[in-house]
């Protein structure tokens, strides 16, 4: 090769790399963008974990209790509304699922490539939508006449129990799996922008890209 071929193809390396160094700063963004997501994402795992887990419990509670025997009063009211605690359960595990979804695909190769936009985009979708449903149908029935698991046990949660169901205990739980799903909303909130903004990035990374590489193959005018 002559030294003006390789003046020529350093030149244009020099020229290349000036061309896409404004594109570095904005790949550093997004990185740092996934990985907050993650990281919020893995919260939002183990904020519905830890609600599942307390729900669960406290509707075991319920199901080994409220049937009084022969011989002792009920434990529980006859207008008692056990729904908002399925909620509860409902909203946790489907955020787990997404949440899941979403981790297992920021961080498995191959589904990345042709899931990655898609499933970081619907996780927090769905985890948003179904916790504001849940709260918004755990406060509607807790405003009405009706006992909910938390009115009740909080009510009686200063009685001494030695024996099961333990309502303080269970008032405590319950206020917080309510706490944390309320703590769903913003975070879930919160991943979505995120995810949104990365997307937002990726694609302008990748216009601007492929723009250069067209401008490369191109055959230089004489």
């Amino acid at each position: 090769m002559s030294t003006t071929k390789i003046e020529s193809s350093v030149s244009n390396f020099e020229q290349d790399s000036r061309d896409l160094l404004h594109v570095y700063p904005k790949m550093r963004t997004i990185a740092i963008l996934d990985s907050s997501r993650v990281f919020a994402t893995a919260l939002a795992l183990a904020a519905s974990v830890t609600v599942l887990g307390l729900s669960a419990d406290a509707l075991a509670v319920y199901s080994r209790t409220h049937v009084p025997a022969e011989f002792l009063l009920p434990l529980w009211p006859q207008n008692f509304d056990i729904r908002p605690t399925h909620a509860l359960i409902a909203t946790s595990v489907i955020v787990m699922v997404t949440s899941l979804a979403s981790l297992a695909v920021s961080k498995t190769s191959s589904l990345r490539a042709g899931f990655h936009t898609s499933i970081n985009m619907a996780a927090p979708l769905i985890g948003f939508i179904v916790s504001l449903i849940s709260m918004a149908f755990y406060y509607g029935v807790n405003a009405s006449s009706t006992h909910t698991f938390q009115s009740w046990t909080c009510r009686w949660s200063g009685v001494p129990m030695q024996v099961e169901p333990h309502f303080e205990t269970l008032c405590q739980q319950s206020q917080v799996g309510l706490g944390l799903t309320i703590l769903l909303v913003p975070l879930e909130a919160i991943v979505l922008g995120m995810a949104a903004y990365q997307a937002a990035m990726e694609r302008k990374v990748d216009v601007e890209v492929s723009a250069h590489e067209r401008k490369a193959s191109s055959p230089a005018l004489s």
